[in-house]
């Protein structure tokens, strides 16, 4: 696949948000989060997700204007109204305030209500852990996995990450899907005509599949089967009952082009470890950890071989399909 700078793709991907309706905080602060995704290898939280951000943007399933704020608060958590527009501003406002208040309380939950697909879930926490604060981000998503012993899709695939901090190396960046794997996985996998492997997703009559385009008609399979299920429901939980966002099973899938607004929810916690042991103490057992960890051969550390890659885009540019790069430069009109 032919290369592209960052810097080109960054104004490809935000003349066509402007283009579709998405005012200039918006479309700076999503496209951000997706070159960060594709420049780490995360095509299916990259430019790919442009087309259907674009596309809810012109019907009306996300709002471009929308200003994200702050509608309730104590000392040491807040709500944020994304306002139904797509999640990346709202969600730069829970990271702002949830450091901010850290340094104060010691611990912040901050959540996020009427909200879009906020990508990467790992993203959010970079500047946690550049404060030397641990952070956990959750986030839950149209109904793609039925509740255990169901059939039909109750629970989202629902992200869950988190940054712990070392006092000299890179943060331990965790980032995984409660499903068997992230549904943009699917999405990549119909558009290039692949197939998928059993195990991942159900078609609509609840049968395995390899299919990927019977999948998203489908379900996906929890990882770990019922205990990720639980975990499913405790991301529901955590992001909408606290906050008053639409569960899974209300919004409609990110996948189609009409439907309602998803109004899904996030959460952010976010822990000063001077509140606790304090952060000499923490550095000395993360490292104790990961020494322990790295005595294995064959061990790789979460999140780093993604900033390997992440380097290597840098300087060399990232690779885009000429197929999407096709796509952003006919919706950038240019």
């Amino acid at each position: 696949m032919p290369k592209y700078s960052q810097q080109h793709l960054v104004d490809l991907a935000t003349r066509t948000l402007t283009l579709a309706g998405a005012s200039t905080a918006i479309a700076d602060a999503t496209v951000r989060a997706l070159i960060y995704a594709e420049s780490r290898g995360l095509p299916s939280h990259g430019l790919s997700r442009i087309l259907q951000y674009t596309t809810h943007l012109r019907n009306g399933r996300a709002n471009g204007a929308a200003v994200a704020k702050i509608t309730n608060s104590k000392a040491a958590a807040c709500l944020v109204d994304a306002e139904e527009g797509l999640a990346f501003p709202a969600c730069e406002l829970a990271i702002t305030e949830a450091i901010a208040r850290a340094k104060i309380s010691g611990a912040c939950f901050v959540g996020v209500a009427n909200s879009h697909h906020f990508g990467m879930a790992a993203y959010h926490l970079e500047k946690v852990a550049a404060e030397k604060m641990v952070g956990l981000a959750f986030s839950n998503s149209p109904a793609a996995m039925p509740a255990w012993g169901g059939k039909r899709g109750i629970f989202g695939t629902n992200p869950i990450a988190a940054a712990f901090p070392r006092e000299f190396d890179a943060p331990l960046m965790i980032d995984l899907s409660l499903s068997e794997v992230a549904r943009g996985k699917l999405m990549i996998a119909a558009k290039k005509g692949e197939a998928i492997p059993l195990g991942w997703a159900l078609d609509k009559d609840g049968q395995p599949t390899t299919d990927p385009k019977a999948g998203m008609e489908g379900t996906m399979l929890p990882a770990g089967g019922v205990k990720g299920a639980m975990l499913a429901l405790v991301v529901e939980l955590l992001c909408c009952a606290l906050t008053g966002a639409a569960f899974g099973f209300e919004a409609d899938s990110f996948f189609v082009d009409a439907g309602n607004r998803p109004r899904i929810g996030q959460a952010f916690l976010v822990i000063d470890p001077a509140s606790l042991a304090g952060r000499e103490v923490f550095f000395e057992r993360v490292e104790t950890l990961v020494a322990a960890m790295l005595a294995d051969d064959g061990v790789r550390l979460p999140g780093g071989r993604r900033e390997v890659i992440a380097m290597a885009s840098t300087s060399a540019g990232i690779e885009i399909p000429d197929a999407l790069m096709a796509d952003l430069v006919r919706l950038a009109g240019v």
